[in-house]
């Protein structure tokens, strides 16, 4: 596929959010995104800062459907509401399993995951099916159920699988590949859709760069992506156009 904006993004050393409503990420042809040079890596939040960041993301995540419970049981007890008794019950149910999904992608996106360091592939895809059950794009998840993945490559793939779902605020289909070849790993993202964008804080994160304006909310789990394949030795790569985004992570194959 040729694409208009291709940005390659680094991830060295240096140790994130879509908005529905974000501008393009650029609109210069074949720009490159280069990593962050040593001065802005010295002005990355420290690691409490970050982790800071991180609680935040996850409670605002949590909050909506813990909040939409409360909710439906309100409702319950309402002596005056009990025409809306099956409603009420419809949202504690939606909003208890959308609340369940997030929980478990956390533990192995971002957590520890119990004991496991290694998933198969058919673990993650039920993991970011659950999680796109409450989403607007569409998975195509094309990896055979019998890969495994070791812990690195499977957090990194479960952040790509989020970043490119919320990259379609209108909807879309997000696909999903991986491949193995002398020892490197590939995993692709490709999302399509109306409006398929990132923001500019995505942009950034995934370079490995400090948020210079925006909401850090939106920076911190692509930031943590790059962290991830950083770690692993591994880059990230950015390509769009217009109602088209493909985000490749390649990683050193465990």
């Amino acid at each position: 596929m040729s694409m208009d904006d291709i940005y390659t993004l680094q991830a060295g050393a240096v140790a994130g959010e879509t908005s529905h409503d974000a501008a393009p990420v650029t609109e210069t042809a074949a720009e490159t995104v280069p990593q962050a040079d040593p001065a802005e890596a010295s002005d990355l939040p420290g690691r409490h800062e970050l982790a800071t960041q991180m609680v935040a993301k996850l409670c605002h995540d949590f909050i909506s459907p813990a909040g939409a419970i409360m909710s439906g049981l309100d409702l319950l007890e309402d002596p005056s509401a009990q025409d809306m008794k099956q409603e009420a019950l419809n949202l504690i149910s939606t909003s208890a399993k959308k609340l369940v999904a997030l929980v478990y992608f956390a533990r192995v996106a971002f957590g520890a995951a119990t004991t496991s360091e290694a998933f198969s592939a058919a673990q993650l895809n039920k993991i970011l099916n659950d999680v796109y059950s409450s989403m607007r794009a569409e998975l195509d998840f094309r990896i055979p159920p019998e890969t495994v993945f070791e812990k690195p490559a499977a957090r990194a793939l479960l952040n790509l699988g989020l970043l490119i779902g919320n990259s379609l605020p209108m909807g879309g289909k997000a696909r999903l590949e991986a491949t193995t070849e002398d020892g490197t790993l590939t995993i692709t993202a490709d999302g399509r859709g109306p409006r398929a964008r990132l923001k500019p804080e995505a942009v950034e994160a995934l370079a490995g760069k400090p948020l210079s304006d925006g909401l850090s909310g939106q920076w911190i789990q692509p930031h943590w992506l790059h962290s991830v394949v950083a770690e692993a030795g591994g880059t990230i790569t950015v390509e769009a156009e217009q109602d088209a985004l493909v985000l490749t992570v390649t990683m050193p194959a465990s």
